[in-house]
């Protein structure tokens, strides 16, 4: 197995499922002659040619309208947003008709819908947000959002042979970080959809996350054992379908449950989780389920300001030792 980056992982998997199906190509801004603007695609158009890796004019609800009608025709495209926060575009086209067309006819729609979601590179208000759950809230969606460079090789193969459409969702300050670097899988390693995995076991605290915070709260749960605290942290890896089961068993062992996302607050997938452990667990609490997640604003520009808004390990720390006090 080779060592790579997130960003590797995100290659290897479209390169392999181009090579394995003919039916798989990609199509979005840039992506060809370009590379694409994290260069995720570069050298893809010289190795499978202007049909299978398709420059797109910036009309992100063109790219998945055209996604969705290759996908009628037997293919299995893969679309890809510049940034993330223009998915909002192709909102329509994505839940009002690439979600309901199984519903309604029986058809199904297997595209894939990838793009750079996140913040911390200051990237402001229109390059820095986190939509999943506009999506997460659409039956006939799934939604992933990978934390590891193996998982995010593993997800994306299982998103491209998903028969329905899968939003895949990499946040972009994992696309190098050297913390993710590691060997890579084969080209038969997937993950599937629907499972979240224990990244630390821990028995007197649960950390539930998912994308870039499962690294803040791996850093929070290494302060913690300092302290003697046993912090398990589960992510989540897939928002839709949640793991169900994995949650409640993280939480019906540890009593404890602190939710972790960079989300915005209010509506938050956070709420949801919570929700489930009050349905399946609540005998098993020691203690009221907590937050810790971005404040109901846009993402600012500003550095400091950014740096404000972001969940970090220390307030993750701060709230879990408020849950232990109980």
């Amino acid at each position: 197995m080779a060592t790579g980056t997130y960003l590797d992982g995100i290659r290897e998997a479209l390169l392999e499922e181009m090579e394995a199906d003919p039916a798989v190509f990609l199509l979005g801004e840039d992506i060809g002659l370009y590379g694409g603007a994290f260069k995720v695609t570069e050298g893809f158009l010289d190795r499978f040619g202007a049909d299978r890796v398709v420059d797109t004019p910036i009309a992100e609800s063109g790219i998945v309208g055209a996604a969705i009608g290759a996908s009628l025709l037997g293919l299995r495209p893969v679309a890809e947003m510049q940034f993330i926060d223009f998915i909002a575009c192709a909102f329509d086209q994505i839940t009002n008709f690439a979600a309901k067309m199984r519903w309604r006819t029986g058809v199904a729609v297997p595209i894939v819908i990838r793009g750079p979601s996140g913040g911390g590179v200051r990237g402001g208000p229109f390059h820095s947000q986190n939509p999943e759950v506009y999506y997460a809230h659409t039956p006939g969606l799934k939604v992933v959002q990978p934390a590891t460079a193996a998982d995010a090789k593993g997800l994306l193969k299982a998103a491209i042979r998903d028969p329905d459409p899968v939003i895949y969702l990499e946040h972009k300050m994992l696309y190098r970080h050297p913390r993710l670097r590691e060997e890579l899988p084969g080209s038969d390693h997937v993950v599937p959809i629907g499972q979240a995995a224990v990244r630390r076991a821990g028995r007197d605290l649960s950390l539930i996350t998912y994308g870039a915070m499962t690294l803040v709260c791996q850093d929070a749960a290494d302060t913690l054992a300092a302290d003697g605290v046993s912090v398990e942290v589960l992510d989540l890896r897939t928002l839709l379908p949640l793991d169900r089961e994995a949650i409640a068993a993280s939480v019906r062992k540890t009593g404890r449950a602190l939710i972790v996302h960079e989300d915005t607050r209010t509506g938050g997938l956070a709420g949801e989780i919570a929700a489930i452990l009050n349905e399946e667990v609540f005998e098993h609490l020691d203690a009221p389920i907590r937050r810790v997640t971005a404040p109901d604003t846009p993402v600012p520009y500003a550095a400091s300001l950014e740096k404000a808004f972001l969940p970090d390990a220390e307030r993750v720390v701060a709230a879990a030792r408020d849950l232990l006090s109980w």
